[in-house]
């Protein structure tokens, strides 16, 4: 008996050592598929119809073409990419000087953005004004739209950057209203206020996220509302609140969590408002939010469920049906003729992937519309840089900036040949 134990026990450390070594295994396979480590870098998938226009984009934009490279260890997971953009910001962000404007809206509400001075010369000698929307709740203080701001300014753009209602801590509701999905009121007021401030202006509209769905509405409710405008980009959007109410309910990619997460954002600023938006002494307060629930507020877990309660209400709609169909860009799309961009990752997880067709068949139809889909960036991530921390300034900033001024170069290139040919026709 004692001879075999004797056999047995050396034996002991080689199967620890086994279950050790298959114990590493498991971890770094979990890692190397939640990382998406094996996925390859890639230019992004270009989407759009053969145009002197787009040739000329892809010779004045690399950008379009070059190979994306993510942060070599988490650039390539979605969820990190997230994560960074929503909780961290960017790193080492600069802090542009602006001028905070207040517009008194028709119904008492009172619309704010920053205005931020262009810092240099920009690249064709003319005025040039980016007009920006930012994602949901957010404002000119965050620190993705700072980054932003700093490096448009640097290349010679003026940068007014709406600030949405009831986003900002620290400015006060001063009507029973906040902003909402597709509400345009206050970006139009923003624009017809940088029109009327500098009539020699040309304008560069760009939307993030939630933004990018107000701004291409905005320019697709009129024509009049595309004057003067030299295109538009739209950076992470959904497309259609109605399409995607459905896919942002469900666990594939965790979206049904992010949900949650900007669900609980969404309820700390309407409570943050209660007494204005929902106070008995409030003579201006709709008909429509006197039937919301707060109850029904406090225990929502979902944009959805705020949205069907509170959000729809504001602007009088009947059904949640209603508000997505009626506040969603996707009817407005192809009523816009100046040059657009619109930009997602194929790794976004908020933005299901049957979204994409609608940028997708867009730009197979119009030769005024690109769409750009590199396989990493998350949403609003896009970082770059090496092995574990990013630049602050991300492949997105780099390239709205470089087609923005690809744009503007195009627009004074076909100016002046049009002024060659009057002038040769005047000879004549």
């Amino acid at each position: 008996l004692k001879m075999s134990t004797m056999l047995e026990t050396p034996e002991l450390p080689a199967v620890f050592d086994g279950v050790k070594l298959a114990a590493v295994a498991a971890v770094l396979y979990v890692i190397v598929r939640c990382l998406n480590l094996k996925s390859p870098t890639a230019p992004p998938e270009l989407m759009y119809q053969d145009s002197a226009l787009a040739r000329f984009l892809l010779k004045s934009c690399p950008l379009l073409t070059k190979e994306y490279i993510p942060p070599l260890i988490w650039g390539k997971s979605g969820h990190i990419q997230t994560a960074l953009y929503g909780k961290m910001g960017r790193v080492r962000s600069p802090h542009p000087y602006g001028l905070r404007k207040y517009l008194t809206m028709p119904d008492g509400a009172t619309a704010t953005f920053d205005l931020f001075e262009p810092q240099s010369e920009h690249c064709i000698g003319e005025d040039v004004t980016m007009v920006i929307c930012p994602g949901i709740a957010n404002h000119s203080e965050k620190q993705y739209i700072r980054t932003f701001v700093d490096y448009a300014q640097k290349n010679g753009y003026r940068c007014a950057v709406l600030n949405h209602l009831g986003a900002l801590p620290n400015i006060e509701l001063t009507s029973p209203r906040m902003f909402t999905y597709g509400c345009t009121w206050e970006f139009g007021a923003m624009v017809n206020y940088i029109k009327k401030t500098y009539p020699l202006t040309q304008l560069v509209v760009v939307g993030f996220s939630l933004g990018g769905n107000i701004v291409c509405k905005y320019l697709g409710e009129s024509q009049g509302n595309q004057e003067r405008v030299l295109c538009c980009v739209s950076v992470c959007q959904g497309y259609s609140a109605l399409r995607g109410q459905e896919t942002f309910m469900q666990w594939d990619q965790c979206r049904r969590f992010y949900n949650f997460l900007m669900a609980d954002n969404m309820k700390k600023i309407i409570l943050s408002h209660r007494q204005v938006l929902f106070g008995d002494n409030n003579m201006k307060r709709p008909q429509s939010l006197s039937d919301a629930d707060l109850s029904k507020l406090y225990t929502a877990t979902s944009l959805m469920q705020i949205d069907d309660n509170i959000m729809r209400k504001f602007h009088g709609y009947s059904s949640l049906k209603e508000y997505y169909e009626e506040e969603s860009c996707l009817h407005y799309l192809h009523r816009i003729y100046v040059p657009l961009l619109l930009v997602n990752a194929a790794d976004d997880p908020l933005v299901h992937e049957s979204l994409l067709s609608i940028p997708r068949a867009l730009s197979e139809k119009r030769e005024n519309v690109m769409h750009v889909l590199p396989l990493h960036g998350g949403h609003l991530g896009f970082f770059e840089g090496s092995v574990l921390f990013p630049e602050p300034l991300t492949w997105m900033d780099k390239l709205v900036v470089q087609y923005a001024n690809a744009i503007c170069q195009w627009e004074k290139t076909k100016s002046h040949c049009s002024d060659t040919e009057q002038a040769v026709s005047g000879q004549e």
